[in-house]
């Protein structure tokens, strides 16, 4: 049953107009936007909703969005200090740059941490200087997506928000990658495993966690131990101090990235505990820190370069093909068992 707007409500969105019609976001915007590649009933069906509801479209959107740029930006909504510390983001933009090297698109870097630099970024966007958006590492209550829609611009994040991203997404596996992760570390007759999350409002910390919680249950590890950390060194040095105060006899930590991990590392030696001999260690990226860690540091590999290629991949279809269906693509992790553990 289709709910009923309330009048008043704040402006209608061009979600609500294709929920209202029962079609996918793209579906709509093409409609909206005068497209000819839709049936007459779905015309029809997304005119309605848009009467209805009263949705006033993007003027600016409709003239441009036939125009092409021949370009992509990849946005990274995240503060320069941790783009250029966290390998994640180089190997995204490897994978990009592959993708885009026999085609005639250029690729705008941009990043946007903080509110002027995104207010900047919705007015160079509004300008449609650029056909498509790759948004990476895209936190919950980020405005951007929806930003991107009410523009008619074609968007594909690189990690959902949730397990019921709209848009067209891919991700890697970080359940069963944590799930793996813990099961290592019970192989190894590791009874009191902790783990350092990511940021929560980070879908894919929360499925890391999950995961983690999954496999204690089932090795019968229960209860978990669980420190929040931020994806960045400090913060998984804050969490490591954490969960020694709280568990001084655990006897492994599944952090959920390596940079987490090298944090972790570092309060651990600083405490006198032998790693793997006293405390077991695990990250998650398998990005060259790991490969450079003394001792050498486990981690679950997610294919990082190969999700930039697959993200482009499908932003590129969706220009020229928009899906009724937004695809989403999940990517196989796998563990790497280094000396850490």
């Amino acid at each position: 049953m289709r709910g009923l707007r309330v009048r008043g409500a704040g402006r209608p969105t061009l979600e609500e107009v294709a929920a209202r019609a029962g079609v996918g976001r793209g579906t709509a915007s093409r409609v909206i936007n005068g497209s000819p590649r839709v049936s007459e009933r779905t015309r029809a069906a997304v005119e309605a909703a848009v009467a209805e509801l009263g949705y006033v479209p993007n003027r600016a959107a409709r003239t441009l969005a036939a125009n092409r740029a021949d370009a992509l930006a990849l946005v990274v909504p995240e503060p320069e200090t941790r783009f250029f510390a966290e390998p994640y983001f180089s190997d995204i933009v490897r994978g990009v740059g592959a993708a885009l090297a026999d085609t005639e698109m250029q690729l705008l870097l941009t990043l946007a941490g903080n509110d002027r630099e995104r207010r900047r970024l919705a007015q160079y966007l509004a300008s449609h200087r650029v056909d498509g958006v790759l948004l990476v590492s895209v936190h919950a209550d980020d405005p951007l997506p929806e930003l991107l829609v009410e523009l008619g611009i074609p968007v594909v994040v690189s990690g959902r928000r949730s397990a019921e991203e709209p848009l067209p997404s891919v991700d890697s596996d970080n359940l069963a990658g944590a799930r793996s992760a813990v099961a290592h570390l019970a192989a190894r007759g590791r009874t009191r495993i902790a783990t350092i999350t990511g940021r929560m409002d980070v879908y894919g910390a929360r499925c890391r966690l999950d995961g983690y919680r999954e496999a204690l249950t089932t090795e019968g590890l229960a209860p978990d131990r669980v420190a929040e950390g931020d994806f960045t060194e400090a913060g998984g040095r804050r969490a490591m101090t954490e969960l020694l105060a709280r568990w001084p006899d655990l006897d492994a930590v599944f952090a959920a990235s390596d940079v987490m991990a090298a944090g972790a590392r570092r309060v651990l030696r600083e405490s006198g505990r032998r790693i793997p001999d006293d405390v077991a260690l695990v990250g998650f990226d398998d990005s060259a820190i790991a490969r450079h860690m003394d001792p050498a540091l486990t981690s679950v590999r997610q294919p990082i370069e190969e999700m930039g290629r697959a993200m482009t991949g499908v932003l590129l279809r969706e220009i020229s093909r928009p899906s009724d269906t937004p695809p989403s693509l999940v990517l196989p992790t796998r563990l790497v068992v280094r000396d850490s553990s």
